[in-house]
């Protein structure tokens, strides 16, 4: 299609990235951290603390049994998120302005008012896992945590650069590595471990699906949706590429650099998944403890059955990845926004040149951290944001499946077969992960 681009070094990474392509192999191994993409940030943001409590919750309530959902989910994460890549490649925009463009605004408007919502609360609650865990290392009272982190992260946002902002991600991202020691520490029986990793059991009780829809809806969360689509449109805003026209199409070795950057991201948030269940299970669950609602809730449990250092681990994790998370919350919903009513809007403009944009990001960060300063029950508040989200993910994944079915808007880069049944599929499991919920009610 016009505008494709003809060399073998994809155009749309940055600068730092195209040079370390050019370089050669031992200084590009030590560059390795600069080839890590969006795809990376994504899969490390997909583990915020809210999701790694509900996670640690599977493991301490259903144990082992529950290690197959990370492999099996791992596929149509990464099919949906590569999807979320290839809109904003080719078409040199993000999911919200492709759907200003091409369909009804009235379609996206309510997606975009029930997305600024719960990631509104999903920031609040990830602010107040931070400081909870914090407070395990360091003894400072948890208000004075949460305001000096959320200014800290709005000062980040602000005044610096995207370039700067990604390195700051892929290092935050390392964090997340921490449930891997914590879960080594825990010893874990490795039989048993085989035994709930290759063979799922699924029970169909009320409480088993109620954890299943909430570990879908955790991993195939609406908003990484958006945020992904958008990073690939300011890894191109990055090396000057202003203008839609400038920015819309791509080459197939472009979509496969993707594919493969979207895959390890994928991969490396299952993974984490994976650990943490086995942590929470190889510990909390053998002892018991099967009511853990909060990732600062696991911390704690953690300390008398897996000694002092597992319990750090597993609290610096929910830090690192905290303090990742809540930009990318806040970030996502002024991507779209932007997008839907046409704002200037990037991550490399100060924010006098983009004011619509750094505006909804500054009101939502404002609004997290005053729901914590409002008694807010962050438990309650994560079920009603994750029940909206898990209603919210089939709408937006049959947006995603008419984008990159749309020959007007892709071009020669409609869906594949392959792609298209993976897709397809995910469609229909967050659809009836919605419907169990519903019925777990109704019953």
């Amino acid at each position: 299609m016009n505008g494709e681009a003809t060399n073998t070094i994809p155009r749309k990474r940055t600068v730092a990235t195209l040079r370390a392509y050019s370089a050669p192999l031992h200084s590009r191994m030590r560059s390795a951290l600069g080839l890590v993409g969006p795809g990376v940030i994504t899969g490390a943001a997909d583990d915020d603390p809210c999701a790694v409590g509900t996670y640690a919750s599977a493991g301490a309530r259903f144990g082992f049994a529950m290690l197959w959902i990370a492999p099996v989910l791992f596929p149509m994460m990464a099919a949906t998120v590569y999807l979320c890549s290839k809109i904003g490649m080719v078409s040199g925009m993000g999911i919200g302005g492709v759907v200003r463009n091409y369909y009804s605004r009235w379609v996206l408007y309510p997606i975009l008012a029930a997305l600024l919502v719960t990631n509104i609360i999903a920031a609040a609650a990830d602010l107040g896992a931070i400081a909870a865990s914090l407070r395990l290392i360091v003894p400072i009272p948890t208000p004075i945590i949460i305001t000096v982190v959320t200014l800290g992260i709005l000062a980040i946002q602000a005044w610096g650069s995207y370039e700067m902002l990604q390195r700051i991600f892929k290092w935050l991202a390392l964090a997340l590595f921490s449930y891997v020691g914590a879960a080594l520490l825990a010893k874990p029986d490795l039989a048993s471990v085989l035994w709930g990793t290759f063979r799922p059991r699924i029970e169909f009780n009320a409480d088993q699906l109620a954890v299943l829809v909430a570990v879908v809806g955790t991993s195939l969360s609406p908003y990484l949706f958006f945020w992904q689509a958008s990073q690939e449109v300011e890894e191109e805003i990055a090396i000057d590429r202003f203008q839609v026209w400038q920015r819309r199409g791509a080459s197939r070795e472009e979509l496969r650099y993707a594919a493969v950057d979207v895959s390890v991201g994928m991969f490396f948030a299952s993974l984490i998944m994976y650990f943490i269940i086995l942590c929470t299970a190889a510990t909390l669950f053998r002892a018991g403890w099967m009511n853990i609602d909060s990732a600062y809730a696991a911390a704690q449990a953690l300390r008398p059955l897996a000694g002092n250092a597992a319990s750090l681990l597993f609290a610096a994790g929910v830090v690192g990845v905290g303090i990742l998370a809540v930009p990318v919350l806040t970030t996502g919903p002024a991507y779209a926004l932007a997008e839907a009513f046409d704002w200037k809007h990037s991550l490399n403009h100060h924010p006098e040149n983009a004011i619509e944009f750094y505006g909804v990001i500054v009101l939502s960060s404002v609004a997290a951290l005053g729901l914590n300063f409002l008694g807010m029950n962050p438990i309650r508040a994560l079920f009603w944001a994750g029940v909206i989200q898990g209603f919210l993910a089939p709408l937006v994944m049959l947006l995603i499946m008419f984008i990159t079915n749309n020959r007007e808007i892709m071009g020669d880069h409609v869906n594949g077969r392959g792609i298209n049944v993976l897709g397809w599929a995910t469609t229909a499991i967050t659809s009836a992960a919605a419907a169990g919920l519903l019925w777990t009610w109704l019953r």
